[in-house]
C-alpha cells in the first residue's frame, strides 16, 4: 500500500514538473516574440491581425486548467507565481545581453538586437500585469464553476473561466502597450477584437485536449470524478 502511494506520488510530482515547465516556457517565449504581428484569414469569415506572442499564451490557460482540475487551486496558483519569477528573470538576462557591446564580426549587432528585444521590458511589465490578473481570475472562476456544478460539466468551467480571463488579459496588455506608446491607439480596437476572438476560438478547440488529459491523469492516479490529488 505504501509502495503504491509513493509510486503514485512520484508520478504526480513528475507530471506536475513537466506541466510547469511547459507553462513557464510558453509564458516566457510569448514575452520575447511579441513584436512580430501576423494575419490569419479564418475561412473568409474574419481576418485576424495578432501578435505571434499570442500563439503560445493560450497553452498557459490550458495547463492551469489541467493543474486546477487534477492538483487543485493551490498548485495552480503556485505555478502562476513561478511563471512570474521566470519572466522577470528572463528580462534580467535580456537586459544584461543588451548592455554588453557586440563585436564587429557579430552576426547580430547592437542596433538589431535592441530593435528586436528593446521593448521587452515594457512587454514583460504589461504582460505580467495582465497575466497576474487574468490567470488568478481564471483559477478562481474555474473552481467557482467546479463547486457550482459539483465537479460535473468540465467544459463549463474550462470555457466560462477562460473566456472572461482572456478578455481581461487581452484588454489589459493592449491598454498598457498603447499607454506606453508601443502600439498606436488607433489599432487598439482591432487588436482587442482579433486577440480576444482568437483566444476564444483556441479555448473552444482545446476543450477536447483538456478532457483527454483529465481522463488520462485520473486513470493513472486512480482519482474519482472531481477528486483532486492531495499529498501530505
Amino acid at each position: 500500500m505504501a509502495e503504491n502511494y509513493l509510486k503514485k506520488k512520484g508520478w504526480a510530482q513528475n507530471v506536475y514538473m513537466i506541466l510547469s515547465a511547459l507553462f513557464i516556457t510558453s509564458l516566457v517565449v510569448s514575452n520575447l516574440i511579441f513584436q512580430k504581428f501576423f494575419y490569419w484569414d479564418f475561412f473568409g469569415i474574419y481576418t485576424f491581425e495578432i501578435s505571434v506572442g499570442i500563439l503560445p499564451y493560450p497553452v498557459t490557460f490550458l495547463i492551469t486548467d489541467i493543474i486546477s482540475e487534477i492538483y487543485g487551486k493551490k498548485k495552480a496558483n503556485q505555478v502562476v507565481t513561478t511563471g512570474i519569477f521566470a519572466s522577470f528573470f528572463s528580462l534580467l538576462i535580456v537586459y544584461t545581453s543588451e548592455a554588453v557591446p557586440a563585436t564587429e564580426w557579430s552576426p547580430i549587432g547592437d542596433e538589431l538586437f535592441r530593435k528586436v528585444f528593446g521593448a521587452t521590458a515594457i512587454a514583460v511589465f504589461a504582460s505580467m500585469a495582465a497575466y497576474l490578473l487574468a490567470q488568478y481570475i481564471d483559477i478562481q472562476l474555474f473552481h467557482f464553476w467546479k463547486n457550482i456544478t459539483k465537479g460535473k460539466h468540465l467544459w463549463i468551467r474550462n470555457n466560462f473561466s477562460t473566456f472572461l480571463s482572456q478578455f481581461v488579459d487581452t484588454f489589459s496588455v493592449l491598454f498598457l502597450l498603447c499607454s506606453f506608446g508601443k502600439i498606436d491607439w488607433e489599432l487598439f480596437g482591432g487588436l482587442l477584437l482579433s486577440g480576444f476572438l482568437f483566444k476564444v476560438l483556441i479555448a473552444i478547440c482545446d476543450t477536447p485536449f483538456l478532457y483527454l488529459a483529465v481522463y488520462v491523469f485520473r486513470k493513472v492516479f486512480g482519482l474519482k470524478p472531481a477528486e483532486e490529488l492531495k499529498f501530505d
